[in-house]
């Protein structure tokens, strides 16, 4: 039994990850920052990798696919948190898309 808010943390964990350390490496090649944010980036993205394998999961892909609308819904968090833009209705509406396809893939009848 898949036990839900392990499974949101795991997630969640994964995408900070994962964005931040994609992130690092925006900055130095997109906004020519510092060579030197590459190395908390690649271990945000070690981060990223440890967590995604930690969630309740018999199968790769399926954990792959859900993290997906989660990837998504913490990206536009990022965008306003972290970069100051506010997403418009647009990127809500296809985030909560997202989402719910997401709890389908983790929580959608006859998972454990």
């Amino acid at each position: 039994m898949n036990h839900p808010l392990a499974t949101l943390g795991w997630y969640l964990l994964a995408a900070v990850g994962e964005i931040a350390g994609c992130f690092a490496f925006w900055t130095v090649l997109r906004l020519n920052k510092s060579g030197a944010w590459l190395a908390p980036g690649i271990l945000a993205l070690i981060l990223f990798a440890v967590a995604l394998t930690r969630v309740e999961s018999e199968a790769a892909g399926r954990t792959f696919a859900a993290y997906g609308g989660i990837y998504i819904v913490a990206s536009l968090f990022w965008l306003r948190f972290v970069e100051g833009v506010s997403p418009d209705r647009w990127d809500l509406t296809g985030g909560a898309i997202c989402l719910a396809g997401a709890a389908l893939i983790i929580w959608g009848p006859g998972r454990d």
